[in-house]
Parts: C-alpha cells; sequence; structure tokens
C-alpha cells in the first residue's frame, strides 16, 4: 500500500475541515496533513480514511475521529521534546501524531493484538515512540514519569489517580471521562496537590479497559 498525491490532496481537504471545525494549531493540522491515515485502517475502510470520522480496527477497538485527534493534541500543547505518556495506543495513529510534533511518546495499550501489530507498524512508517508497552493504562507509567503531558484515547469512567500524580508541574492531563458519553477534561497541575480543570464537551470513545487481576 502506497501514499500517493491522491493521498496527499485527500489530507489537505481533511486539514480544511478540521479548520472549519475550529483547530487552530499549525503545528497539528501539519502533523494530519502529513500523515498517511489510510496506512492505519483495515482495507475495507480504505476509501473513507480521509474522512472525519472514526473507524472500526482491530480487537473491537476504533481509529479515532481526525477531528478528536486533532481537538486532544491542541489541548496538549505539544513541544518538541515533550515527554508525553498516551494510554490506549490503538492503530498508533495517535502516536504518530506525537512523534510528528517531536514529543518523546510513551505508549500503552491494553489489548494483546493491537500492542504486537502496532510496535511493528509504526517503526517502519519511521515513527519511532520513545516505548511501547503492553500493559494497564490505568496505573500509567510511573518508571518513566513525570510526563509533560498525558492523552488517554478511550473513554474513563473516572480520572486515574496515578495518572495525575505522573504529571510534572504544569503538565497537562487531556482525558475522556464519563461511561456512555464523555466529557473531553484537561487538568493542568499547578503544584503537588493542586490541578485546574477545565470542561470541553461530550465526545464518544470506547471504553479504556483495566486489567482487573
Amino acid at each position: 500500500m502506497k501514499d500517493t498525491f491522491k493521498h496527499k490532496g485527500l489530507r489537505q481537504q481533511l486539514v480544511k475541515v478540521l479548520v472549519d471545525k475550529g483547530i487552530k494549531d499549525d503545528a497539528v493540522l501539519s502533523a494530519i496533513g502529513n500523515i498517511p491515515r489510510h496506512l492505519f485502517m483495515d482495507s475495507g475502510f480504505l476509501d473513507h480514511a480521509y474522512q472525519d470520522k472514526a473507524f472500526p480496527i482491530a480487537a473491537d477497538q476504533t481509529i479515532s475521529q481526525p477531528y478528536t485527534v486533532a481537538f486532544q493534541t491542541e489541548l496538549l500543547q505539544v513541544k518538541k521534546e515533550s515527554k508525553i505518556l498516551e494510554i490506549g495506543t490503538g492503530s498508533g495513529y495517535q502516536a504518530a501524531v506525537l512523534c510528528e510534533l517531536g514529543a518523546k511518546v510513551y505508549s500503552i495499550e491494553r489489548q494483546q493484538e493491537l500492542f504486537k501489530k502496532t510496535s511493528k507498524f509504526l517503526p517502519k512508517l519511521g515513527y519511532r515512540p520513545k516505548k511501547l508497552i503492553f500493559g494497564d493504562g490505568y496505573k500509567g507509567l510511573k518508571e518513566e514519569a513525570p510526563f509533560d503531558g498525558i492523552i488517554v484515547t478511550a473513554g474513563a469512567p473516572f480520572v486515574p489517580k496515578p495518572l495525575l500524580s505522573q504529571l510534572k508541574i504544569g503538565g497537562r492531563l487531556v482525558i475522556p471521562v464519563g461511561d456512555d458519553v464523555q466529557v473531553m477534561t484537561l487538568f493542568i497541575r499547578k503544584g503537588p496537590k493542586e490541578f485546574e480543570k477545565h470542561e470541553f464537551g461530550d465526545f464518544r470513545f470506547v471504553p479504556l479497559l483495566e486489567d482487573k487481576n
């Protein structure tokens, strides 16, 4: 499967859609304009790769709607060399966006099938996260903390405390919180126990899976 001029043209159309929907961060828009989203999708959905929609991938998961990826990434305020923890690697598309922005990416995936697939796939495209981990995202990644930013790409019924504790002072946690419908929530760490909370409306995500053992 190749990345053609047609695909590049479709990506630029998608970028225009995201601008019309209110995405303002030029670096985020540029990343989405550069990444071949069609290569992250199952063959049955290739014709729809540059529509602003979510689509199914393996293990009953989805590749998020591009607007959602852009919105969450914009809230993170990623800079070059930012140390970012992603909870829910999924297809690897969000991780690729973070790599494209120059972040040092650590990403955790709970589904073995997706973890194996994405671990091989991302480096083939030239995206090299610092670490891809098979594990429980609710626990975060204490051994690599603190992080400049943490992004959760699945719906969490509550905010896991380890994620808040693994932020640097000034760090940002972007997490969709709720059961059926999630409220996109941003926490900014202001001190050892002080957090500023902002809410940004309703989104829909697949559930964040927790290791019950």
